[in-house]
């Protein structure tokens, strides 16, 4: 009986490689012949299927395929919010040495203390120098893309994390101006509240967003350089600065919605955009939402300012790609990624994303009104990473901070919210 099956099994895989062999196309061949050709598919892995964002990253793809119409091109993006699920997968492949032949990464932390630190990554000097894109991208953005003298990615574009969203009308209605100190920002809210409007809109169901706002009130309090020093260890979380910052948070926690752990960022958003509450505090993918989805236009419906006591800061989040090593096809890689880091794709990809450019030389005709204050202000600005979103910090302090923020937003716990940042803060290196 076994000798039959065996006999069977064997017959069956002779006429396999026998129909392999005699070319049939069919559909699970393609890649296959591409590889015997020697045009391995480039599989481009992101996170990016969401409203405009999956916009840019085809427009992307499409003009690298009209570039390089011989080089076969997989988007191998990956649903789910913040990117979480496409992160856990990238981990799996990274780990068992099966590296996509590039995939997104925030600049920073997460790209240098994750990929870079494990020897997962290719030096792009060479690349960088014959690109001429030395003096094209910031030096502060350069450094957050290397590690010991080593370039390891390209930033396709650049989002604000430091923004205050407020409803035009409302405003216009209360008599009231966008604030610019914590103090401001406390009597603007009591007299909203006063009339009944929610100030503050926060969804919280995924805790990064209350880690956003509450990285926000760091920088107002600490400043840049402060900020700075808190990922380098040289500040203490028990400092007086962060315990301000705290009391600071606390107290704007006094201000939201009820409902806050109900919701995600896009319905705090839409409590913002429908007039609900006034104000959110938000990166500027909100300006994509409020702008494509809730169809609402800049500076009519809804006004932008830099959150409180940050006027010439600009927290950065940066889309990023490198090259894996151990991929078959790192010449390919490089073509897109000369691509990806060009003023033609970084135009292309941009104005449909909702993001701006990481070039300083983009064409700015191209952007909305959003856009080109925020590229004015990206180019004049101190630039800080972001810690919500894992420039600043390892994922593991970032992942300990979240849970810390989730907890004081409802114990509202100032010693103890301290003492667990202190805990954490071993992750830091």
């Amino acid at each position: 009986m076994k000798k039959g099956l065996i006999l069977s099994f064997l017959l069956v895989f002779a006429m396999m490689l026998s129909a392999c062999g005699g070319g049939n196309s069919t559909s699970s061949s393609e890649s296959e012949g591409a590889k015997e050709q020697g045009k391995e598919k480039l599989e481009i892995f992101s996170w990016w299927t969401g409203a405009g964002e999956e916009d840019g990253l085809k427009a992307l793809i499409k003009l690298f395929e009209e570039k390089y119409p011989d080089i076969p091109v997989e988007n191998a993006a990956v649903a789910g919010g913040a990117g979480t699920n496409a992160k856990a997968v990238l981990a799996s492949r990274m780990q068992g040495n099966d590296p996509p032949a590039t995939f997104q990464v925030h600049g920073g932390a997460e790209l240098n203390d994750s990929w870079v630190a494990a020897g997962k990554m290719e030096s792009l000097n060479e690349l960088y120098q014959e690109q001429g894109w030395m003096d094209k991208f910031p030096e502060e953005l350069i450094r957050m893309v290397s590690k010991d003298g080593h370039i390891y990615s390209v930033p396709v574009n650049i989002h604000r994390g430091n923004v205050l969203w407020y409803n035009k009308k409302v405003f216009e209605e209360n008599g009231l101006q966008p604030p610019k100190t914590f103090d401001e920002f406390f009597k603007v809210a009591d007299q909203l509240k006063a009339k009944g409007i929610t100030p503050l809109a926060l969804g919280d169901k995924e805790p990064w967003t209350a880690t956003h706002i509450f990285e926000t009130v760091l920088l107002g309090v600490l400043g840049p350089e402060g900020y700075q020093k808190l990922w380098a260890k040289e500040i203490s979380f028990d400092d007086p600065k962060v315990k301000e910052a705290a009391e600071i948070f606390k107290k704007m926690l006094s201000y939201i919605n009820e409902d806050h752990s109900s919701r995600n960022w896009q319905d705090a958003s839409q409590l913002v955009g429908n007039g609900e509450a006034a104000m959110n505090i938000m990166g500027d993918w909100a300006k994509g939402y409020f702008v494509n989805d809730l169809k609402l236009k800049v500076n009519e419906d809804f006004g932008y300012a830099p959150t409180p006591n940050t006027e010439g800061n600009f927290v950065v989040i940066t889309d990023t790609f490198g090259l894996p090593k151990g991929v078959k096809n790192p010449d390919d890689v490089k073509k897109f990624l000369s691509v990806l880091g060009s003023v033609e794709g970084q135009d292309t990809f941009n104005p449909l994303k909702g993001s701006i450019p990481a070039r300083i030389d983009a064409d700015v005709s191209k952007y909305d009104q959003y856009g080109k204050d925020t590229i004015e202000d990206f180019q004049s600005s101190k630039l800080v990473p972001s810690l919500a979103h894992g420039s600043a910090a390892p994922e593991g302090f970032v992942t300990k901070v979240n849970q810390a923020v989730n907890i004081f937003v409802t114990q509202k716990d100032v010693n103890q919210f301290i003492d667990s940042l202190k805990n954490a803060a071993a992750e830091l290196k």
